[in-house]
């Protein structure tokens, strides 16, 4: 059993190594970012809530957040482990996820934490385009698509996400120093976490991921 939680600041690389080791150990990647941005999609009152808060580069509140993972946690995929991305973010977010996890009987087993620095976070973030249609994501420095400005599969515009502008990312760093470095610490007193340098190549993150965690069971 792998229960991973994914740790690091916006634009690290949490969830394209997520999609790597859901893969490799055939575990559902729960992204917290992405269950709200569908909320946001489909303009529900939690979603129109949400939107507010990151266009403004805060962090949904801890009962929020706890409420929904809670949910998640409750589905038969996650039998065999799970990885959370996006979560908890906060040292009352990471506490709640212990007792809930001790009552379904399970426990955090590697936290993975993905470090880059914050002027490198920005050049990525600035430079990422999203396809609106599908959510296929871009960069047009490092992973561009093939025709200008056009999404690979839906050859639709792309779209700069209003939280991936520079001001803003700048804002979620420095709320995520502010919040989650205590959580960071949490886990290394566990004895649990793992710091990679999020700066390397893709596949060089891959290949230190999967050696952390060991092959499938």
């Amino acid at each position: 059993m792998k229960n991973i939680i994914m740790l690091g600041p916006p634009g690290a690389g949490k969830g394209t190594q997520a999609k790597f080791i859901s893969k490799e150990f055939s575990i559902p990647h729960i992204s917290t970012g992405d269950m709200l941005r569908d909320e946001m999609e489909r303009k529900s009152e939690l979603g129109r809530k949400v939107e507010e808060i990151v266009n403004s580069g805060k962090l949904v509140d801890d009962d929020l957040m706890v409420a929904i993972i809670k949910k998640r946690l409750t589905q038969p995929d996650v039998a065999n482990g799970f990885i959370l991305d996006g979560f908890p973010r906060t040292i009352s977010q990471a506490r709640a996820l212990d007792k809930l996890l001790e009552n379904i009987k399970k426990r955090v087993e590697f936290v993975l934490y993905v470090e880059v620095p914050e002027d490198i976070l920005v050049q990525r973030l600035s430079a990422r385009r999203v396809c609106p249609k599908c959510g296929r994501a871009y960069n047009v420095i490092s992973n561009p698509p093939r025709d200008d400005n056009l999404c690979d599969v839906c050859h639709v515009p792309l779209v700069v996400r209003k939280d991936d502008k520079p001001e803003t990312v700048r804002n979620r760093y420095r709320v995520y120093l502010d919040l989650t470095l205590p959580v960071i610490e949490y886990y290394r007193n566990r004895n649990v976490l793992f710091t990679i340098d999020g700066t390397l190549p893709v596949e060089k993150v891959k290949d230190m991921v999967l050696n952390i965690l060991g092959g499938a069971e």
